[in-house]
């Protein structure tokens, strides 16, 4: 995990791991490497006690100003059937410790689907949001359309996807595809605040209430109760979650250890 050409990763600062992408030249745009070196630094830190959250971020500047058009061009059918590139995306998604996005600037195509995989999103206030990959005749091919969908609903979905048009920081926390805005030079330091809070929290209950959250977008309102419901009643076996309620009875700040 020492060896990076395309990403930095720094921590873990108080139990959360950053991770920041490392292609200036280009905008941060999503080549194969720089998602291959993504997905392998976190399932390296799946069972990685001393990293309970990740930020993921492309400084002040620029998030992800897209895919990597090049290596995009040099692939025929053939070529995209048999792309390494969703591995990378469905082990980014399968993560499961809290992702938090710091999204300054371009957040485009790919750049914007990496933000969707990510738990929440703290963006500047001159960032910018789309997904123009219908101006090059394709379609967003890294869940653009279903998570979009799902996040901004109907007809902003389809208007960022068959316009190519781009939204801002504060029309994209409107309609909840970032949840604060601040000023680009803060964004990171927001999303490292708050990582860091979460990772305060019992990790195993943090581990179950992001896959509950996120079986929501799946699954039937009842199915997704009952996940909640076995969730709820495993955490009642947990070492942390008597602490939790030692802590607050006794009034002292609760010391939880993933247990």
């Amino acid at each position: 995990m020492s060896d990076y050409q395309d990403i930095l990763v720094t921590g873990p600062d108080s139990g959360v791991m950053t991770i920041t992408l490392n292609r200036p030249q280009a905008r941060n745009a999503l080549c194969n490497n720089l998602l291959r070196e993504i997905a392998e630094t976190l399932d390296a830190t799946i069972n990685d006690e001393n990293i309970r959250a990740v930020v993921i971020t492309g400084g002040e500047k620029v998030f992800a100003a897209g895919a990597d058009i090049k290596e995009m061009a040099e692939l025929d059918t053939v070529g995209v059937i048999n792309d390494i590139r969703p591995t990378y995306w469905r082990r980014i998604a399968q993560y499961p410790k809290p992702i938090v996005a710091a999204v300054n600037g371009f957040a485009l195509g790919g750049g914007c689907e990496l933000m969707m995989h990510c738990d929440i999103v703290i963006a500047g206030n001159t960032a910018q949001f789309g997904q123009p990959e219908i101006n090059l005749g394709i379609i967003p091919g890294a869940g653009g359309t279903q998570r979009l969908l799902r996040t901004v609903g109907k007809s902003m979905a389809m208007q960022l996807v068959l316009s190519g048009e781009f939204i801002n920081a504060e029309q994209a926390r409107e309609f909840g595809l970032v949840s604060e805005v601040t000023i680009p030079e803060m964004s990171y330091q927001r999303a490292l605040k708050l990582a860091k809070a979460i990772a305060s929290k019992p990790p195993i209950a943090v581990r179950l209430a992001k896959e509950s959250l996120l079986k929501a977008y799946e699954t039937t309102l009842e199915t997704g109760l009952n996940l909640e419901r076995k969730a709820f009643t495993l955490l009642a076996a947990t070492e942390d979650r008597n602490e939790g309620i030692a802590a607050f009875m006794e009034k002292r700040q609760p010391n939880f250890q993933g247990k």
